[in-house]
């Protein structure tokens, strides 16, 4: 994980480097594409280009990790150069069909410990695959929602809105984007990603 070893700007300086940790999976580690073709990294040169020059994306994704997972190693991936962290952890538990409820208390318990160390946080839906049922789908669809209004967390509903299910812009496993893929997630969170940083920048009196 990235070390800041610049000192801090004055306060209130809108120019103050800010650190944004991608706490995920394989749709945040980049999947089977190049360095620079993964979501953290096409997020932060998006970032610069809307005028974010001293945000960092720190990709701290792992494919294959459920939501157990990422709780698991949640302290040491969410270093203390964070200041705010996006979350985007549950696709692996609904194709594995992890109970739902077991979802919802290990991403409840990491926003919990988040929000305690005063880092703010983007959550980034999911939704179940169809085939696992309506019952199972209710009940796992409707975990981030409930989290984040229960927690005053930033929502994004989909992660994977516009690009599911279009096959041009997933691997041939249909299941990860590809590169352009990726783009068009990060051309869609964006605004999302720009309240997360405002709401970073409040809290550091910047």
């Amino acid at each position: 994980l990235l070390s800041l070893s610049a000192a801090p700007l004055a306060a209130g300086n809108t120019d103050e480097r800010l650190t944004i940790v991608a706490l995920g999976d394989s749709l945040t580690a980049g999947y089977m594409l190049g360095p620079d073709e993964g979501f953290s990294s096409q997020l932060e040169k998006a970032l610069r280009e809307a005028g974010h020059d001293n945000v960092t994306v720190v990709n701290a994704g792992v494919s294959g990790d459920t939501s157990s997972g990422g709780l698991a190693r949640l302290d040491w991936a969410v270093g203390p150069e964070a200041d705010a962290v996006i979350v985007e952890l549950g696709a692996n538990d609904a194709l594995r069909a992890i109970d739902p409820e077991l979802t919802r208390r290990n991403l409840t318990e990491i926003v919990s410990r988040l929000k305690d160390r005063g880092l703010p946080v983007l959550l980034a839906g999911m939704l179940a695959p169809p085939n696992l049922g309506r019952d199972y789908g209710e009940s796992f669809n409707s975990i981030y929602p409930d989290l984040a209004e229960s927690e005053g967390l930033i929502l994004y509903p989909f992660f994977l809105d516009g690009v599911a299910g279009e096959r041009s812009l997933n691997l041939a496993d249909g299941i990860h984007p590809t590169a352009e893929g990726g783009g068009i997630i990060v051309e869609r969170i964006l605004p999302k990603v720009e309240n997360l940083i405002a709401e970073a920048r409040e809290r550091k009196g910047g």
